[in-house]
């Protein structure tokens, strides 16, 4: 064995040894079926837990129970029929069925545990809740003869452990496993099969923690408020399917009598085109740019507060449930490779200045870590811009080479097949560099891309891409629908299903190899902490929340221009509520069970994302969409009142005599007859005004429009936002009136502990007096009572007599 193997044996054996000080009982186990692994068990005895139950002040129930309020009248008997309604769909578990009665909660205190229920003591500390103390007292016990102080999550990071994990209940399956509370949540929530059901979200909560319980319980929320959404988002996506063809802009685009000739889409091998053929985009374009998708907006602004302040009730039920009301969470330990990098480095620098005794940090100390991580993100930021970069040429050269195809139908869906394609190739490196598509793009997306003769040009070669004349929202429709379900099905089967079984295959056919021929048999008599360890190591919940987060970011940022956003995250998270379910219960060690009463940091994300939504819905139907430009023609410009005419009211005239030398098209008789005047969508002035080709007085009061629409929609919908999280208030009242109700109980329990602490201390002090004074005789009068030592009132004394 080398020094090294030495040196973690010294300070396993020290820091057992500060263990057993602690009062932990310690077994250890050296033949095991695992090769090269050993096992050390940890118990906790009772008056360890009881110990740091008191320091870590865990609320335990008290033997008082009082009676929770119920409702009653109207309210009782909607309940009850919404019970018997949901009944099929709710968990056969003990803990989810409504309770009428209550235990009072008190933390735990060893002076008063008469007032706690301990006649099974056994079952008093529930598995969590051992596991949770017995993991605080190996953070807090320290390895320090070693060269610093070391817990146990240092040693987990120097390898001087491989793992520290709390058992599993038992089997979650087979014919003879006995019933445990991993079974019941694998039977009754980590199966696919029950998808329908609610989640025992305080069964859940009893096995894993308070943690991983709010965080299935924000789950559950969140897809359950996605359904309003989702149903919402189908009326409006089939609102623009029915008013398809009663859609005016639309039909004239298809409309082939008005031959309209269009400007080339690229330069030289690009030909001139009919606006006709753009039919099929303008005709889907009005699926999803229709005025409902405003009101959609405006509706998924509202559902983001809502949810926000549902779940915020939720919490607070939750928080009451689980005696969580008056707990302070504590910081986040530090990460334990961090930790002991810190350590680690501490320490060289201390040995460096043992002369002066002094650490001292110059700009010289400072400087390779600032270099590296100014390297690094230049790296980060040119290799995305170098990939944004290449999709745009990759997009302006297939357009070109598309529109040279002789195939009619070919050119008539250039739009959509260099969209999709190009879409495709972003979502493969989102995946790829787990990064958020368009943040480095942000500079190159310009207000105007030019006009026919003037085109902004990339590297002076490839001229930038213009929106088709049904508008840019189609393009962006299939941009995010494409991200959104490519990215869910990639997540879900590829990286949440697929690797896992194939990291499980890998550590079974290795364990295989290194177990003796007899490798079936050893499996079938592995103990429970041997079967835990081939499981995969809990990483924590930020994984998931950032799955979360993401598609929630997707749900309401870009709901203007993908209504059916909310019915896809709907039927992803159906199946991720039990995809998690099955990883936890089967597929990962036990996480050590943390105290937590909210969600933490994600809440106010979530928040700042609701917020942001309103913004960005304002600026994608102002800019992006055809809505304030309809508006604008409709009350401004149009001369009967309809949008007749509006098609042509937003195309400028081109003089194709004013092509710059070398762009104009290779065969300018592709259409069969000679070209003078091509059109394409902006607003500037045409070719024989003195003025020509200047951005023209439409442009400016569409733009003004645009501007105000974004200004009156964001503070509409940031007032009705906020107002809605005044009216609908933090606390259930039920809950509020139980908080203060057990409140008094709790005061009335100590003081009639006081008064019977009272009585019991006079009557003691009675018998104590009675023994000290002398017995009650004719010899003693004075210490009888007035019956006997005093004459009665209108009688004489009679002396002694008896």
């Amino acid at each position: 064995m080398d020094y090294h193997e030495d040196d973690k044996r010294f300070r396993r054996e020290e820091y057992e040894g500060n263990l057993l000080e602690a009062g932990l009982e310690l077994e250890r186990d050296e033949d095991t079926k695992i090769h090269g692994v050993g096992f050390v068990k940890i118990h906790a005895p009772w008056n360890v837990l009881c110990r740091e139950a008191e320091f870590l002040k865990l609320k335990m129930p008290t033997k008082k129970m009082y009676h929770i309020n119920e409702t009653r009248g109207l309210l009782k008997k909607i309940n009850s029929v919404l019970q018997k309604i949901t009944d099929p769909i709710q968990p056969k578990v003990a803990e989810h069925r409504p309770q009428t009665m209550k235990r009072l909660s008190y933390p735990f205190s060893r002076e008063k545990q008469h007032l706690f229920d301990l006649s099974d003591k056994d079952s008093f500390f529930d598995s969590k809740t051992r596991s949770t103390i017995v993991y605080e007292i190996l953070k807090r016990t320290t390895c320090t003869k070693a060269k610093y102080s070391m817990g146990i999550t240092s040693l987990l990071a120097n390898g001087v452990y491989a793992a520290a994990y709390p058992l599993h209940d038992g089997d979650y399956e087979g014919e003879n496993v006995e019933f445990n509370d991993r079974k019941l949540l694998y039977e009754e929530w980590a199966r696919y099969g029950v998808f329908y059901k609610y989640q025992p979200i305080d069964l859940v909560r009893k096995y894993f923690g308070e943690k991983i319980g709010l965080y299935f319980a924000w789950l559950g929320v969140y897809t359950q408020m996605l359904i309003p959404a989702s149903i919402v988002g189908i009326i409006v996506f089939l609102y623009g399917c029915a008013t398809m063809d009663e859609n005016i802009p639309s039909m004239e685009m298809c409309d082939q009598r008005h031959n309209i000739t269009m400007c080339p889409l690229c330069d030289k091998t690009c030909s001139y085109w009919k606006m006709s053929s753009a039919c099929a985009t303008a005709r889907a374009s009005h699926l999803f740019d229709n005025p409902a998708t405003v009101f959609f907006s405006v509706f998924m602004a509202l559902w983001a507060a809502t949810f926000m302040e549902h779940w915020k009730r939720k919490q607070m039920r939750l928080n009451y449930r689980w005696d969580l009301t008056g707990f302070e969470e504590e910081e986040d330990h530090p990460r334990a490779e961090y930790e002991a990098r810190v350590l680690e480095k501490s320490l060289k620098k201390e040995s460096r200045n043992k002369e002066t005794d002094k650490v001292k940090l110059t700009w010289r100390d400072r400087f390779p870590a600032y270099l590296t991580n100014l390297v690094s993100i230049i790296f980060m930021i040119a290799v995305t811009f170098a990939i944004v970069l290449g999709v745009i040429i990759y997009r302006i050269s297939m357009a070109a080479a598309l529109a040279m195809n002789s195939s009619p139908s070919v050119r008539s869906n250039i739009r959509v097949t260099v969209t999709a394609t190009a879409v495709i190739i972003n979502l493969v490196v989102i995946i790829l560099l787990d990064e958020v598509y368009g943040c480095i793009a942000r500079w190159l997306t310009k207000i105007f891309v030019g006009r026919p003769g003037d085109y902004v040009y990339i590297f002076r070669s490839f001229r930038m891409e213009e929106c088709a004349p049904g508008g840019c929202l189609m393009e962006l429709c299939i941009q995010l629908s494409i991200i959104m379900l490519g990215k869910q099905l990639i997540q879900n089967n590829l990286f949440e299903i697929g690797i896992p079984k194939m990291k499980k295959l890998i550590r079974y056919l290795k364990l295989k190899r290194q177990s003796p021929p007899d490798h079936e048999e050893c499996v079938k008599r592995k103990q429970r902490y041997e079967v835990d360890y081939n499981l995969e190591p809990f990483a924590g919940l930020t994984p998931e929340y950032m799955e979360m987060i993401i598609q929630f970011g997707f749900v309401t940022l870009f709901v203007a221009s993908f209504p059916l956003a909310p019915l896809f995250a709907l039927l992803n998270n159906i199946i991720e509520i039990r995809l998690d379910a099955k990883k936890f219960v089967t597929e990962l060690r036990r996480p050590v069970a943390v105290r937590a009463k909210d969600i933490g940091i994600w809440y106010n994300i979530l928040r700042g994302i609701g917020k942001l939504a309103v913004i960005i819905n304002a600026f994608v139907i102002s800019f992006t969409s055809d809505f304030i430009p309809r508006l604008v023609y409709l009350y401004m410009y149009s001369k009967n009142g309809t949008m007749h005419g509006f098609v042509n009211h937003t195309l400028s005239s081109f003089n194709v005599s004013d092509f710059q030398n070398g762009t104009a098209p290779n065969d300018p008789l592709d259409l069969g007859y000679e070209v003078r005047i091509c059109r394409y969508k902006d607003y500037r002035e045409p070719p024989w005004s003195e003025n020509k080709y200047d951005i023209s007085k439409d442009f400016w009061a569409v733009l003004a429009a645009r501007l105000a629409f974004v200004i009156v929609f964001q503070n509409l919908v940031m007032f009705m936002s906020d107002f809605v999280d005044w009216v609908i208030p933090d606390i259930p009242k039920d809950i509020s009136q139980q908080i203060h109700k057990e409140k008094v109980l709790m005061v009335e329990l100590f003081m009639r502990e006081e008064q019977d602490k009272q009585q019991l201390l006079e009557t003691w002090m009675e018998k104590e007096r009675q023994k000290d004074e002398p017995p009650c005789n004719h010899h003693n009068p004075k210490a009888c009572p007035d019956s006997l030592g005093s004459p009665a009132p209108g009688h004489a004394h009679h002396g002694g007599v008896l």
